[in-house]
């Protein structure tokens, strides 16, 4: 994947990808080369995907990758041009794989890299609290502001106008111009990625990150986990409220509203201009359509269409829900 922040440690043989991790199989690959990973829509020529849901059958027929992990009874909606890699846990391979091409994406600890804002020197002046730390690769803009005890840690571009609340930590994310980040916000810290084990549970590196669109606000105390094989976006002009949190691979759209405590699971799309009320929960791997209106509350289990009014949990449409409530 097109990563600006994590290095890629290829190009890795395929044959020494699947010996090493115990995947090798009688299949004619010769010595071929495989050049990054990524996800069904991301790969390209030269490149490994994975493929473990049916969901996800579209875009698997149309890949660009030269290899896939899955499973034997979805192998068949890959196109001819795709080699098939048959595992038993197709994200636990996955996981493996992608710790050898980016290493550096699996350790999250503290930024040892941070140094005291006064002691650095910026292109543009920043207007600082107190305790200010930034970390290595760090861009910031015209007109920016940063509060109390913030840190920007490394891998980090900022943009002009913004405005970092205090208490606030942010790594491996893209922030472009005139978003607020308000006080105790983490954005860009790895995923709850992992594969339960009964002797050690095994976490899955997270190679993506975060972007946030221009003119947009996330509000206090709100976590925005980066992707782990996809980015996780915020379009333009939304607005988070307090106290949200955004789990790894989501994209939201452009101009939607989320109010407080609304929660969402990895790996959901969520259309342009749509508003969510308070403490509703989104599940994983769902589709949201545009102008969607979710009531507070609610709990999304299932694809909704665009232009749709939904409530309750399971979610229903908002005609139904109040006739079932009368």
């Amino acid at each position: 994947m097109n990563n600006p922040f994590f290095k890629n440690h290829g190009p890795l043989k395929i044959l020494d990808i699947l010996k090493d991790q115990k995947l090798y199989e009688k299949i004619n690959f010769k010595d071929d080369l495989v050049y990054d990973i990524g996800d069904l829509n991301s790969a390209k020529e030269g490149h490994l995907t994975f493929f473990h849901k049916k969901i996800y059958h579209s875009m698997a027929s149309k890949t660009k990758a030269t290899y896939c992990l899955t499973l034997k009874n979805l192998s068949s909606y890959l196109p001819d041009s795709c080699k098939v890699i048959l595992v038993e846990n197709v994200l636990l391979a996955l996981s493996k794989i992608t710790s050898k091409f980016y290493p550096d994406s699996i350790n999250d600890d503290f930024d040892n890299s941070a140094k005291k804002i006064e002691d650095l020197k910026f292109e543009n002046n920043i207007n600082h609290g107190q305790n200010v730390l930034i970390g290595s690769n760090v861009i910031i803009g015209k007109n920016c502001s940063i509060g109390h005890n913030s840190i920007i840690e490394k891998n980090v571009n900022i943009g002009s106008n913004c405005s970092i609340g205090s208490n606030v930590i942010i790594r491996n994310s893209i922030i472009e111009d005139n978003v607020n980040v308000l006080d105790g916000c983490v954005i860009g810290k790895k995923g709850f990625g992992f594969f339960p084990n009964k002797d050690k549970n095994i976490r899955y590196p997270h190679i993506g990150i975060v972007i946030i669109g221009e003119n947009s606000e996330i509000g206090c105390g709100s976590t925005i986990d980066r992707g782990s094989m996809s980015n996780t976006v915020i379009g333009k002009n939304t607005y988070l409220d307090n106290q949200i949190h955004v789990a790894h691979n989501n994209k939201i759209g452009n101009n939607c509203i989320i109010a407080g405590q609304v929660g969402f699971a990895g790996s959901s799309t969520l259309g342009d201009n749509v508003m969510i009320g308070g403490q509703a929960g989104i599940s994983g791997h769902l589709k949201i359509g545009n102008n969607v209106q979710i009531g507070g509350g609610s709990g999304v289990i299932k694809d909704i269409p665009d232009n749709s009014k939904v409530m309750g949990y399971p979610s229903k449409d908002l005609r139904q829900f109040l006739k079932d409530n009368k």
